[in-house]
């Protein structure tokens, strides 16, 4: 009720909705955190930034060195995978999604360390 006494259009909805009537309650409207000019900003820096990873000739054709160290570190997890089951560790390692999300992270990161270190 405290949040209801600082925003009056919130308080005629409680009160609305105490005394019975059937019509939709009008909440106030959503506050926005960031102006559309800070929105673009911030939505056009991944573009800027993706003109600058190196680039991998393969017969013939341009990768990007990242998207061959995301596939490296998601073959890598999935073949890490067995190991965990034969070894007897994947009861105890938690929620599996996260953990193998995780480690295919860790995996395309550790591929870029190696390979593309400057």
């Amino acid at each position: 009720m405290w949040l209801a006494r600082r925003h009056p259009k919130l308080l005629a909805v409680t009160r609305a909705s105490e005394s019975g009537l059937r019509t939709a309650p009008r909440y106030p409207k959503r506050v926005t955190v960031l102006n559309a000019g800070t929105r673009t900003t911030l939505a056009s820096l991944p573009l800027l930034a993706a003109g600058c990873d190196p680039v991998i000739d393969l017969q013939g054709t341009f990768f990007p060195a990242w998207l061959l160290c995301m596939i490296a570190g998601v073959v890598l997890t999935v073949a890490l995978r067995p190991v965990f089951v034969r070894l007897g560790l994947e009861p105890y390692l938690g929620p599996l999604p996260l953990i193998y999300t995780s480690l295919a992270v860790l995996l395309t990161l550790g591929t870029w360390l190696v390979f593309f270190r400057t």
